[in-house]
């Protein structure tokens, strides 16, 4: 099923449970504007409060997943350059939360699929998602050192939880390009695939995880996001609770009856 996005600049299907959501800015590496950023937002938020939805993968046309900001339109160049210094930072605050804010807390799998660049903003992107698979003939670059800026949407925060501290001060200093493999051998990608097979293993991956406990997944998300900010003490606390909750559905019930009969199980999401 196609969604209308309002715009060519993002595409978006559904099929098997899983939602495809492409950035279409090929000509432009899938670099961010206007009509594509307010599209994808709004996409993030209704599929992820889509119930004949259980996961999304996010992905880009052509050789590039994203390239991050038009650089073009920095400098003061663009619209915000008329901003107050007030005005500007809570414009960007709310883009911010309303994109990679809003992606990390979809509360169902997210994957990144990247057939090529994912820099800057892109990156962060990719990074906001829960998982991500690349072509070999993707690259990885934070990108912010080559303009002067110091990084926005999270970066910083979602490149250290990935890859560690210093990993990321690498990555962000330097402004290095990290190749596909490098990327897998450091945790910055999970899976590196040939470039022709990226968007079927995307969607195998996806669809796989689509089939899924949704509530079991989302209470692992809530247990893995607190995981790095609370004691283990009280991490143990919460996951009991979450786990008594889970033990309680329709869908742990059916997934122990399945086990039993040696069958693949059927989750409802309740």
């Amino acid at each position: 099923m196609e969604i209308d996005t309002g715009t060519n600049e993002l595409l978006c299907t559904i099929t098997d449970r899983v939602a495809v959501i492409m950035l279409n800015r090929p000509e432009a590496r899938n670099a961010m504007s206007p009509d594509l950023t307010a599209a994808l937002r709004t996409q993030i938020k209704e599929r992820g409060n889509d119930d004949d939805v259980g996961a999304l993968v996010i992905t880009g046309a052509g050789t590039a997943f994203c390239s991050g900001g038009d650089v073009k339109g920095m400098g003061g160049r663009g619209p915000r350059g008329q901003m107050t210094y007030e005005e500007r930072l809570a414009d960007l605050r709310w883009r911010q939360s309303n994109l990679t804010g809003a992606l990390f807390a979809v509360r169902k799998p997210t994957i990144a699929a990247l057939p090529g660049a994912a820099a800057g903003a892109g990156l962060a992107i990719a990074l906001a998602c829960d998982m991500r698979i690349a072509a070999k003939s993707a690259f990885c670059a934070t990108g912010y050192a080559r303009i002067g800026l110091s990084g926005d949407y999270g970066m910083s925060w979602l490149l250290t939880r990935t890859i560690g501290p210093m990993r990321a001060r690498e990555l962000m200093l330097t402004a290095d390009r990290v190749d596909a493999e490098r990327c897998e051998r450091i945790g910055l990608v999970n899976r590196v695939v040939d470039d022709a097979e990226l968007q079927k293993a995307a969607f195998a991956w996806a669809k796989s995880l689509a089939e899924g406990p949704q509530i079991a997944f989302r209470n692992m998300k809530d247990n893995l996001d607190e995981a790095s900010s609370i004691d283990y003490p009280t991490a143990m606390h919460r996951e009991a609770e979450r786990l008594v909750h889970c033990s309680r559905t329709e869908d742990h019930k059916e997934a122990v009856a399945a086990f039993v009969e040696k069958r693949k199980p059927a989750f409802k999401g309740r």
